[in-house]
């Protein structure tokens, strides 16, 4: 619908926050031994928090995330943050943040020639529901989430139990519609 001069712009309509039932931070050293900590540390909270069949998926992707960031978005002497939490709806969603703002993550077409490197966001792109970055005041953050479709959400409490072992990656295609 076109305005007319001197008429009101209508209010911009504000989406309200997201309410989290669970959370976890940790900030971590930019050093290689800092990847499988974060892993085994958020597929734990995964299992804990009540969906033990995204820990295998969760711990990939932060994986991938904490490595770009340690690769491409964290200068010496600057932590790298990963922050896990448990939405309304059953949302669950990683963050992973860096101080390096104009260093933004850009999957690569599976076609171009990278060597060995360049291929860990197609690998985000299929195990999550919706992943990408947004700024922060210092650096960015990228974040992935995982939608609840074929499972009830997640509880927003739930008592830590036993281990449960990471299952493997899960099919992207087996959820499709």
């Amino acid at each position: 619908m076109a305005e007319t001069a001197g008429s009101p712009a209508p209010a911009p309509t504000l989406t309200p926050a997201p309410v989290v039932l669970r959370e976890d931070r940790l900030d971590y050293t930019p050093v290689s031994r800092s990847v499988p900590s974060a892993r085994r540390r958020v597929a734990r909270l995964v299992v804990d928090w009540g969906a033990p069949e995204l820990a295998g998926d969760i711990a990939l992707v932060v994986s991938e995330l904490m490595t770009n960031a340690l690769l491409h978005g964290t200068p010496s002497g600057r932590l790298v943050r990963v922050h896990l939490s448990l939405r309304d709806g059953g949302v669950l969603r990683l963050e992973v943040g860096d101080p390096r703002g104009k260093r933004l993550p850009r999957p690569r077409p599976p076609g171009e020639d990278s060597g060995r490197f360049g291929r860990g966001l197609l690998l985000v792109g299929a195990l999550t529901d919706r992943w990408g970055w947004e700024p922060r005041t210092v650096g960015k953050v990228v974040y992935a989430e995982w939608v609840p479709r074929d499972r009830p959400a997640l509880p927003a409490m739930r008592r830590p139990g036993p281990q449960a072992e990471m299952p493997s990656i899960r099919a992207k295609a087996s959820s499709a519609p």
